[in-house]
């Protein structure tokens, strides 16, 4: 009974609730009315005020939830008692007559949309029922009106603004119940609605909604918010965009999730055309310096360097100049290479080109990356850090293209680069291939047209008009060159990166400013600095500057850019003359080695190298001749065995006669790197027999740097060389030379060979070696070596009694064909505590860098 009482209460509430809320509705739709009658005024969004939901909807704005039903009959389905008869509901004025539309939307609309909004009348009964009997009978149409949903489904809006008010309650409860995967397809309506309700609160609520929409937006994903984004900011402006879309990429700067913090900086390029100009370079760009400082995760740091190239293509304050270039050093500095490779591909352009408007380009951001590298070099006299100096000339080289943009840009013919008649077409090869389109030059020029006229007037004012008044060439001819050819010569020419990273700089300025402007302004002074004459031959200036990386950085970044027939000459003659002036003064080689194994590393100078060594071949000095013979093991990686067979061998071959010894000497560390890479069976044989004319022939009896050389040859390719070449020449003429080293009676070439025979052991023991080989040959040759060092060296004779007490074990146990054959005989048996005993006794001898390099590789 109590129930029952309850539940009459609660229906007789809810009919008077509802009495109350339509005759609410209707006093607001009357007040329309009068309204639209006195103030004829289209205006959709501004004067309609939406029938029912502004009591309610009031309260639930302030308490952040949307109507619902009383407390005590929540989630239940009740019936609706229909209070209002349909006489009153066929007399209430509608709001929104066709005069509130605007003239331009109520011409384009349908005579039906624009009739539907008059008072609608229905068809009454011819019946003499009481009002109150209809009430009750309809109360029997179950319709649930006691919910949210129920509340909105009853309700048809009738204008713009109630349809927006609408949809921003509604959005709020349909989105987390909509799958992952599908939410994007809700973005258009999110948008629209933030876009058109009037509520500030409600869009805010909105824009949230936008920004939480997917947990871990993907990279398509985010491009649909991105593009939402940029409509919405199209279409409300910068205020707005301010106000509204900024907080919402602030909230989530630091959120845990790192797909919303790239939304985040993402967002921030995105946006920047469309934000107010003081924001740009304020808010903004704080924003991002704090992603880029802090955000461990490297998609996002490049994200931020990205946006930050978008943001430094429109800001406009130059105090903010300082500020980016400190951005630019940790964008270059960063430990991500994706980071660096945004930073050179976006950061890197835009910045350059706001530091052209400002006049900074030389002045400052050029010649600063240089002073950066002369103290880099300054300070590293000790150890130069390598990677600082990439950082610095990197970004120099990808600045060469705004640079030679700003050449053209400020020429004496700029003026009359007028676009007229046929274009002059620009070859595909005449610039570097850009690493982005911020680096081509014809989108900093602003066409491809524009650029071709301007390169057609700057060949001919290079050719036939010179430079006078050409301020900005003339600071690159005078000051850049000059600056950079001393830094060169500062550089260490053993470190291969460090050329290979000057050489690539020198070849993309050359070939960026022309094959004039490197034949009449580069070339000439590097050749004024080494001025190759053989009367430089004993002069200290002259050796000095060969010595230096000037030469290989020379040969292969300048002399390299073009590929003509002439071109390809003046190469030839500057390595010929540098190998003939270094061998004639006994100068080191370093700066010939670093230019072969520079220019070796690309095929296509490969058949050139080998003209300059044949011409080292047939010269008539010993010292060009020994020269050659050793230049050749630099040439032969990556050579194919064709050119190996037909042109190294037989040049190699004549040398192994030549008069001198010294000369046929040089030859074997060739002949040794032929047997490490090379396959042909034929080839092999004669390398083989070569190697054993030299071990055999009586004349080479007592030549103990041919012995010297021959071991430590074995040693270096020994281990990567065929395995039936190891087998059956390099071990037995090892154990061979161990015999002879017993007799030798002069102690200091004693232990020269019997350190060189150690380190070769050393490098072998890690190679599978048979038990047969093994017993006759290479367990011979350790006690014949520790026979010498007992003598001569205590402590590598430790190391060889356990390196032969192990070999003796496994070959009394005769475990060679087990699986752990394939391991080193010395390391494969030996007791941890004699492996420690080895390794540190082995740490404690000065040995050269081939045998600590192959000890622990792996067998062949």
């Amino acid at each position: 009974m109590l129930v029952q009482k309850l539940e009459d209460k609660i229906s007789l509430l809810n009919s008077e609730k509802w009495s109350l809320m339509e005759q609410i509705r209707r006093l607001k739709s009357e007040m329309d009315f009068l309204k639209n009658e006195h103030f004829a005024i289209p205006a959709v969004c501004d004067s309609v005020q939406p029938p029912l939901d502004q009591l309610p909807h009031k309260d639930s704005e302030d308490s952040g939830q949307h109507p619902d039903v009383n407390s005590s009959d929540k989630g239940k389905n009740t019936d609706i008692h229909l209070s209002i008869s349909d006489e009153a509901d066929s007399t209430i004025p509608k709001e929104n007559s066709p005069n509130s539309f605007p003239r331009r939307e109520r011409e384009g609309m349908p005579p039906s949309s624009l009739s539907s909004k008059k008072t609608v009348h229905f068809d009454k009964p011819n019946r003499k029922l009481s009002p109150a009997f209809h009430q009750a009978l309809l109360s029997f149409c179950r319709m649930s009106a006691d919910s949210r949903l129920g509340y909105e489904v009853s309700r048809i809006a009738d204008s713009e603004k109630s349809v927006m008010l609408m949809l921003g309650r509604c959005l709020p409860h349909i989105v987390p119940n909509v799958l992952l995967a599908k939410r994007e397809e809700l973005i258009p309506l999110i948008l629209c609605t933030a876009c058109l309700h009037p509520e500030p609160k409600e869009r805010d609520q909105l824009l949230h909604i936008l920004f939480n929409l997917i947990k871990r937006p993907d990279d398509e994903q985010r491009q649909m918010i991105l593009t939402g984004c940029v409509a919405f900011a199209r279409h409300v402006g910068p205020t707005r965009v301010e106000a509204e879309l900024l907080p919402q990429c602030w909230e989530q700067i630091n959120h845990k999730y790192p797909e919303r913090r790239l939304l985040v900086a993402e967002s921030c390029g995105a946006l920047a055309p469309y934000l107010p100009k003081e924001i740009r370079s304020s808010l903004v760009l704080s924003m991002l310096q704090q992603m880029l400082m802090e955000d461990k995760a490297d998609l996002v740091r490049e994200a931020v360097i990205k946006s930050l190239g978008i943001i430094m293509g429109y800001i406009d304050d130059p105090d903010k100049y300082h500020q980016g270039f400190e951005l630019l050093l940790s964008a270059l500095g960063d430990p991500s290479e994706r980071v660096v490779s945004a930073t050179h591909q976006v950061f890197l352009p835009a910045y350059a080109a706001w530091t052209t408007e400002l006049g900074n380009l030389q002045s400052h951001l050029i010649l600063t990356l240089l002073n950066k590298i002369e103290k880099l070099l300054r300070e590293g006299e000790h150890g130069l850090d390598e990677h600082k100096l990439h950082m610095y000339l990197s970004a120099l080289q990808s600045l060469i293209p705004s640079l030679f943009a700003l050449v053209l840009q400020n020429a004496p013919f700029s003026s009359k680069a007028k676009l007229h008649g046929e274009v002059p077409q620009i070859e595909v090869t005449r610039f570097p291939r850009p690493m982005s389109p911020l680096q081509d030059v014809s989108t900093i020029i602003g066409s491809r047209e524009q650029l071709a006229v301007l390169l057609q007037l700057y060949d001919y004012q290079l050719e036939q008009e010179g430079t006078t008044g050409w301020e900005s060439l003339l600071w690159v001819v005078n000051q850049l060159l000059p600056q950079l050819i001393e830094i060169v010569g500062k550089i260490n020419v053993t470190s291969t990166a460090c050329v290979h990273e000057f050489s690539r700089f020198f070849w993309r300025l050359c070939r960026t400013f022309g094959k004039i402007f490197t034949n009449t302004k580069v070339k000439p002074q590097f050749q004024e600095i080494l001025r190759l004459s053989e009367e430089n031959i004993d002069s200290s200036a002259g050796n000095g500057v060969l010595t230096k990386a000037t030469v290989p950085i020379y040969a292969t970044g300048v002399l390299t850019c073009y590929i003509q027939e002439e071109d390809r000459k003046l190469l030839v003659g500057f390595l010929e003359d540098v190998m003939t002036l270094l061998s004639l003064s006994h100068a080191p080689l370093d700066s010939l080695k670093a230019s072969f194994v520079e220019l070796g590393a690309n095929p296509a100078y490969h058949e050139l190298l080998l003209t300059v060594l044949w011409y080292g071949v047939v010269h008539t000095s010993a010292l060009v001749r020994c020269t050659a013979a050793r230049m050749f093991e630099l040439t032969l990686r990556g050579m194919s065995e064709a050119l190996v067979d037909k042109r190294v061998a037989p040049a190699l071959v004549t040398l192994s006669s030549d008069p001198e010894f010294s000369v046929r000497i040089a030859t074997i560390p060739a002949f040794g790197t032929i047997m490490e890479t090379v396959i042909q069976r034929e080839l092999l044989e004669r390398v083989k027999m070569q190697l054993a004319s030299f071990l055999e022939d009586p004349q080479y009896q007592d030549q103990h740097s041919l012995h010297t050389e021959i071991i430590k040859t074995f040693g270096r390719v020994g281990p990567n060389a065929e395995p039936r070449f190891r087998d059956e020449f390099v071990i037995p003429h090892l154990h061979k030379l161990a015999l002879v080293n017993n007799l030798q009676i002069v102690d200091s070439k004693r232990l020269d060979i019997a350190t060189h025979l150690f380190e070769a052991y050393s490098a072998l023991s890690c190679c599978f070696i048979s038990e047969d080989l093994m017993v006759n040959h290479f367990l011979p040759g350790l006690r014949c070596l520790r026979t010498d060092m007992e003598h001569l060296s205590p402590e590598h004779e430790v190391i060889l009694s356990s390196m032969i007490k192990e070999c003796e074990q496994k070959v009394e146990n005769k475990t060679v064909q087990e699986p752990q054959g394939s391991m080193s005989i010395a390391a494969s048996l030996v007791s941890e505590d004699t492996k420690t005993k080895f390794l540190n006794k082995m740490g404690q001898l000065t040995t050269s860098g081939a045998m600590l390099a192959n000890v622990f590789q792996r067998k062949k």
